[in-house]
């Protein structure tokens, strides 16, 4: 096998695979996770990120990353620090072992110093709290769970066998991030727990991500809405005496620039909410739930809250996508309209042209009547000068002379102008 050329890109896509590795937390400890985005959607400055993450572990005098790295895993003090780069965010998550007097307590981000997370010109995403505790009795679970999230909005479920229960409400409390509870069975594998850990934090990035979308559509809805009463007046008016074709056509070209205007400046965002759409379904269906004392599901508050939204922005792509089709349509069939029309008017226009040049010809042939007559008047006066001395000697009046002459000058002349006639033809 030594004989055997490597693709050159072979390790660094193996390696690849290994990148990301869930973390690893013994029950009881504490996870506060923090995304971050900047603000443009399509420039993204990734030294931006790189700098951001040097800033906070130069303060604990921490080792550096490789300078291509995208996820970095090391200590922060007293806690454990996981930093992963993404293509539109980057993520940070703190573990720390054993659970604050105070459930949630926000004192678990002051690990991040002050002055960085005011130093931040990235936009939050989102950042949650999540306790884990070991689990005893699933009535202490109902007690908590009822303490600490919001009964309409909770969402409680058992996880990978009833290895761990997991709840949360999904909602921002007073500090500014989201709570989640994680309840450990024991015999549990530290791993396990990481990945659980790890899944719940995605599931609600990625979940706030694919909002963006959501937000964005609703931002379009009253333009959509105009142009689509701007299209319907539009193709209305071309089935009536309306309005000239030719303007008509300029007003539905311009209402096609518009919607074509918004599929390109949406088009990033839509195609990204899908993703993270099917992300987090994939990331619910590996948890792998079951109904712990009759409370909805991951999948059912998903079910609920967030696929409505999600089809809302499938509906306003769909939206969107038939009505540029239908105003490219519109404009085709206008053009054509506008094509027969000018073809008419061509043809009338060539009609009458033909008409013109008949007149013309006909005038021409009169104009070369006219010109053999005065011609031959002209030539008939010079031939009389020439042959006047010659009425004597023939004994001929000058009258009938020049009568004499009128006939064969005047066939003359008009064979003449026969010919050059047909060598300019």
């Amino acid at each position: 096998m030594g004989q055997i050329t490597d693709h050159p890109l072979r390790y660094q896509l193996a390696n690849e695979l290994h990148t990301r590795p869930f973390p690893t937390l013994s029950a009881p400890g504490t996870v506060a996770f923090l995304a971050l985005k900047q603000s443009s959607d399509t420039e993204r400055n990734r030294e931006q990120d790189r700098a951001l993450l040097l800033d906070l572990l130069d303060r604990f005098g921490a080792p550096h990353p490789h300078p291509d790295a995208t996820h970095y895993f090391g200590t922060l003090g007293k806690n454990q620090l996981k930093w992963e780069q993404h293509t539109e965010f980057v993520t940070y998550t703190l573990f720390r072992e054993g659970v604050p007097e105070r459930a949630f307590d926000p004192a678990e981000f002051e690990a991040f110093p002050a002055d960085w997370l005011d130093g931040i010109q990235h936009l939050r995403v989102t950042s949650l709290i999540m306790q884990v505790e070991m689990r005893e009795d699933d009535g202490g679970i109902v007690e908590k769970v009822q303490e600490w999230f919001v009964p309409e909005s909770v969402a409680l479920s058992s996880m990978l066998d009833g290895s761990l229960v997991a709840g949360g409400d999904f909602r921002i409390d007073a500090a500014g991030h989201l709570r989640f509870a994680l309840f450990v069975s024991k015999g549990t594998g530290n791993r396990r727990v990481g990945r659980v850990i790890q899944r719940i934090c995605e599931i609600e990035t990625y979940k706030s991500m694919s909002m963006l979308g959501f937000a964005r559509v609703k931002e379009m809805r009253a333009e959509l809405d105009r142009c689509d009463a701007a299209l319907i007046a539009l193709i209305s008016n071309m089935t009536e005496t309306g309005d000239a074709p030719e303007k008509t056509l300029t007003d539905l070209l311009k209402v096609t620039a518009e919607l074509e205007q918004q599929s390109a400046t949406t088009a990033y965002r839509l195609a990204a909410t899908k993703a993270y759409e099917a992300i987090v379904h994939q990331r619910i269906e590996v948890l792998r739930e079951e109904r712990f004392q009759g409370r909805q599901t991951f999948r059912e508050f998903m079910m609920r809250r967030y696929d409505p939204a999600m089809r809302t922005v499938k509906a306003t792509e769909e939206r969107l996508m038939t009505m540029t089709n239908r105003a490219t349509r519109a404009g085709n069939l206008l053009r054509t309209r506008v094509d027969v029309e000018r073809s008419a008017q061509n043809q009338s226009l060539l009609a009458s042209m033909d008409r013109r040049a008949d007149l013309q010809l006909r005038l021409q042939k009169t104009v070369e009547g006219l010109s053999v007559v005065a011609i031959s008047y002209y030539a008939v006066s010079l031939a009389g000068y020439l042959l006047y001395p010659l009425a004597e000697v023939l004994g001929m009046s000058k009258g009938t002379l020049t009568a004499l002459a009128t006939l064969p000058i005047l066939a003359l002349v008009w064979w003449l102008i026969h010919k050059v006639r047909e060598k300019m033809d």
